[in-house]
């Protein structure tokens, strides 16, 4: 189980709070070292709404977490309405500084694919692996940290909720997530129930950021305007024939056509028609020629970035 810090051993960790990691919407990480010598990432979270008690639930639930593909917890502080967590430290920061850079720093294709099927595992861990359903509701780039061999790691559960496995549909007072990952029901009562089918959905445009960014294929998109990226990479797609990118081997193109079209199922507009996790997970796994793509007809049939 989690440990429990006072606020003096958080600031004896960080030596004063002294190595900030960064800042996000929900606290602000600082890197820390325990008297056992291993690094860690130590999280103030912003003040807490909630009761002291929901929080320790939680933490509880999500310490008994043991998987390679996520985030370990090791501790926590909380205090009235102060709380932080206490993780290991990843060294190679998270995965949206790699998807688009260049030269040395640049991580293969083949990389990038083993790293999209450790994050599907993890996830698939979160939804089924468990006592309690989790579900993360904040899958992007930014939450999945890289180790010292770049295995990835699901990491921040500051919008976890949790309920039982025989429970398929949850209920949300308010949307929650990263705009542009979020799956469109929780905008939109009326496309279906919010489930475990947001995290796919999520996962699916964290598919899209590595394609569309690592290729820079967004450049061909007028962002002003109220152009959606999956629907142009949809209508750039050739159904009958390798999706052929410039400077890539066939080995290459395989995986960016593989990653695409399970983006493109993910990412169905109704929750419905998205495969669960499990499902993901042996089509990234199968041969490339089995995959197909979904129709159209039931992609993107919204606009979400009209609704920015």
């Amino acid at each position: 189980m989690p440990i429990r810090y006072s606020y003096t051993e958080l600031k004896r960790i960080t030596r004063g709070f002294k190595d900030k990691l960064g800042q996000g919407g929900y606290g602000t990480v600082f890197k820390g070292k325990l008297r056992s010598g291993n690094l860690v990432a130590v999280k103030l979270l912003k003040e807490s709404k909630g009761n002291g008690q929901d929080f320790i639930n939680e933490v509880a639930t999500i310490g008994r977490i043991h998987h390679v593909n996520v985030v370990q917890l090791i501790g926590f502080y909380v205090e009235g309405k102060k709380q932080a967590l206490v993780y290991d430290f990843m060294t190679n920061g998270s995965l949206d500084k790699f998807i688009s850079s260049t030269g040395n720093s640049s991580l293969s294709w083949q990389k990038m694919f083993e790293i999209a099927i450790g994050v599907g595992r993890g996830i698939e861990y979160l939804h089924n692996g468990c006592a309690m359903k989790i579900l993360h509701f904040d899958i992007k780039p930014h939450n999945i940290l890289l180790d010292d061999n770049f295995n990835p790691k699901v990491s921040d559960f500051g919008l976890v909720k949790l309920y039982p496995v025989d429970d398929s549909i949850i209920s949300l007072t308010a949307a929650r997530g990263t705009f542009g990952y979020m799956a469109p029901e929780l905008f939109y009562k009326n496309i279906g129930n919010i489930s475990y089918k947001a995290d796919v959905y999520s996962f699916g445009m964290m598919l899209m950021e590595i394609v569309g960014r690592r290729k820079n294929l967004k450049d061909s998109v007028d962002h002003s305007s109220q152009n959606y990226f999956p629907t142009w990479i949809y209508d750039h797609f050739e159904l009958r024939e390798n999706m052929k990118l410039e400077d890539l081997s066939d080995n290459e193109n395989k995986i960016v056509r593989k990653m695409i079209i399970v983006a493109f199922w993910c990412i169905q507009t109704k929750p419905i028609y998205r495969p669960s996790m499990t499902k993901v997970l042996k089509m990234l796994e199968s041969e490339d020629e089995l995959l197909e793509i979904p129709p159209k007809s039931l992609l993107f049939s919204i606009d979400l970035s009209s609704s920015n």
